[in-house]
């Protein structure tokens, strides 16, 4: 047996004695150390690693050097790079970001400008954890040099270091230290030399700043007097229109955040969104920021209050109705997913009946698309469907059952064979979201007469040989326990049809009967 096997059975041998096993990852850094190609014991310190739990690791590897897998990252040698890199993920993970910023700071700060992307993105994850620390964080907001170089993997051509980059320096918006450091010194320099690399790294500065932004009034408040908030908001209406639809989509994630939509309506964004909306009709170009303008005021409408933003700018309800009756696939799918976020909400659904004929043209699309369109938009159209249908028991008032039951018939002449035929199609996406809109009216007295009404309809539902996916099974077995938790279905479904959903419901998602697994076999 040779020296490498016998480490192996060794290392299966020894399970998590620990220091047992801190002697044998020591034992393995030295021979490393020693040798000219050390990729298959890089290979068994890996599987010693990975051998043992995180907190486990965390004593066996506490006090001993790294410098020999650090120095090895030099190498031209991808694979060993590669190994290098998973070794030291796994060790430095274990390790307290205060050890590591105590201990491995230089070589972490080396590794942000290595030419191998894994290296980066494992040096800024580490700083990412420093900063996420409280003592660790004071030692990295006293070197510059490491923040600056952070900053600069934005302007990376790769756009996972860009994104890690991104991810590590928001943490500094947790302290006013990090945001007096990021915002009051030179950094602000380098951020701002960043952005003028390309419209592509200026708009990853800009996601920064948003994330930033968005984590307090405060933080929202540095960022605005840096400036460079006004600048985003200003190529809203800028000549470009897809740095156009880009903004626009920035200024929609900065929107989640309650002060976030306070500072915009301060800075008069709402008004000047809905005037790009009107002046669209204008522009041969909409289309390609159109939707994102559409997008902004449903998210408003759900945060803040769908009567009040649909009150304020009526554009954009008239606008999402048109775009829902379009020939444009892209404009239809956004005014779909629009109109289903608008409905998911009991204010929303009455400011839709409010509308009258118009809500009833959209739903006669909606039926029209979900029956033939694209798969797309099918399923699309049946999601929004669902959201429009769906009625939660402590939401049930007369008033609102006769709305979602007159919304539901307007579908067809035969609204439940309809969404049925749709969910026997051979398209698992199609099966789950018709049974999506199931599950929404299985909860409401009057979807449940109907169920009962409909030929063969319970039959269907306790069919497990329909949708062998396990997305399809989960979704009828959620329709089916949305149904037997109504509290009026026992009475409305009468016993027998009550009780064989319980057996259901018992018997589980996944259960093959008897009978199913004995002919299965013989058809084998």
């Amino acid at each position: 047996m040779t020296k490498k096997r016998r480490r192996r059975t060794h290392i299966r041998e020894t399970g998590t004695s620990l220091p047992v096993m801190a002697a044998l990852i020591q034992s393995l850094l030295e021979e490393i150390s020693r040798i000219e190609d050390p990729v298959e014991e890089l290979q068994s310190l890996k599987t010693a690693l990975l051998s043992i739990s995180v907190s486990a690791l965390r004593d066996s590897v506490s006090g001993q050097r790294l410098d020999v897998i650090f120095s090895l990252l030099s190498s031209n040698d991808r694979q060993q790079v590669e190994l290098c890199v998973e070794i030291l993920d796994r060790i430095l993970m274990a390790l307290s970001p205060l050890y590591l910023v105590q201990n491995y700071r230089t070589e972490l700060q080396g590794g942000l400008t290595h030419p191998n992307e894994t290296v980066k993105i494992l040096a800024l994850t580490q700083i990412g954890r420093m900063v996420d620390h409280p003592d660790a964080a004071t030692e990295i907001l006293n070197n510059e040099d490491i923040l600056k170089a952070v900053i600069l993997c934005i302007g990376e051509e790769k756009m996972s270091v860009a994104k890690q980059a991104i991810k590590s320096l928001s943490k500094l918006s947790y302290s006013k230290p990090g945001l007096d450091k990021l915002f009051h010194s030179e950094l602000l320099k380098v951020i701002k030399q960043v952005m003028g690399t390309s419209d592509i790294i200026r708009y990853r500065v800009y996601e920064l700043l948003v994330e930033i932004s968005s984590a307090s009034p405060i933080s929202l408040g540095y960022c605005a007097n840096t400036g460079l908030i006004s600048l985003l908001l200003s190529e809203l209406t800028g000549d470009d229109v897809l740095i156009r639809a880009t903004a626009i989509e920035m200024v929609t994630s900065l929107a989640h955040s309650q002060h976030g939509r306070q500072y915009l309506a301060q800075q008069g964004i709402m008004d000047k969104i809905s005037n790009m909306i009107r002046g669209a009709e204008t522009d041969p170009f909409s289309s390609l920021y159109l939707p994102g303008l559409v997008k902004f005021f449903g998210n408003l409408a759900i945060m803040d209050s769908p009567q009040q933003v649909c009150e304020s700018y009526p554009v954009f309800q008239s606008k999402v109705f048109e775009m829902a009756l379009d020939t444009d696939p892209a404009m239809i799918g956004v005014a779909l997913d629009t109109l289903g976020l608008l409905g998911s909400t009991v204010e929303g659904k009455q400011v839709l009946q409010k509308t009258g004929e118009n809500v009833k043209a959209v739903l006669l699309r909606m039926s029209q698309l979900a029956s033939s369109g694209a798969t797309d938009l099918r399923v699309r159209s049946l999601d929004a469907l669902s959201q429009l249908l769906t009625l939660m028991p402590e939401q049930q008032t007369e008033d609102l059952l006769a709305l979602t039951e007159s919304w539901f018939l307007l579908l067809s002449k035969e609204p439940m064979e309809m969404i049925r035929s749709i969910s026997t199609q051979p398209f698992p996406e199609l099966h789950c979201a018709a049974l999506r809109i199931f599950t929404a009216i299985a909860t409401q007295p009057w979807g449940q007469r109907l169920m009962m009404s409909t030929p063969g309809f319970m039959e269907f539902l306790l069919d497990r040989s329909t949708g062998q996916t396990k997305e399809a099974k989960d979704s009828k077995f959620e329709l089916v326990g949305s149904l037997a938790g109504s509290s009026t279905a026992a009475e409305i479904l009468g016993s027998q049809h009550y009780l064989r959903l319980k057996t259901y419901l018992r018997e589980g998602p996944y259960y093959i009967s008897a009978v199913a697994s004995v002919s299965t076999e013989g058809a084998d």
